[in-house]
């Protein structure tokens, strides 16, 4: 099974999905419609991209050691949160699952990308 389904299939999880580093390609699966699976890769893609060159700035200070290259980043909402670990973004229902959760499934799926693939 591949991630992407097992993702989906994670009580509390709206959708997950895919992007390519070249930002020409997605897959998802769940409960968005195309063009808002179409948008969501944009903007993870996007995000992805700005939180690699701030984690670079930040690399620069001082105590910054170990932030470069960052691995993904996480928002939680009110009601809803988005998880991106490599180029894998998830949407969570807060009210129906831990974040926590499906970051950790994430993180055990998606352990051992190269950071420097990531970019």
């Amino acid at each position: 099974m591949s991630i992407l389904s097992e993702l989906a299939a994670t009580p509390g999880v709206v959708a997950a999905g895919q992007y390519t580093w070249r930002g020409d390609r997605y897959t998802f699966e769940g409960r968005l419609d195309p063009e808002h699976a179409r948008m969501a890769s944009i903007m993870c893609r996007a995000t992805t991209m700005a939180t690699h060159m701030q984690a670079r700035m930040l690399a620069s200070l001082p105590g910054g050691e170990g932030l470069d290259p960052p691995r993904g980043w996480f928002v939680c909402g009110a009601t809803h949160s988005v998880c991106v670990l490599a180029n894998v973004f998830c949407f969570i229902d807060n009210a129906r699952t831990s974040p926590a959760t499906v970051l950790a499934a994430m993180t055990e799926r998606l352990g051992e990308v190269r950071p420097e693939a990531m970019i």
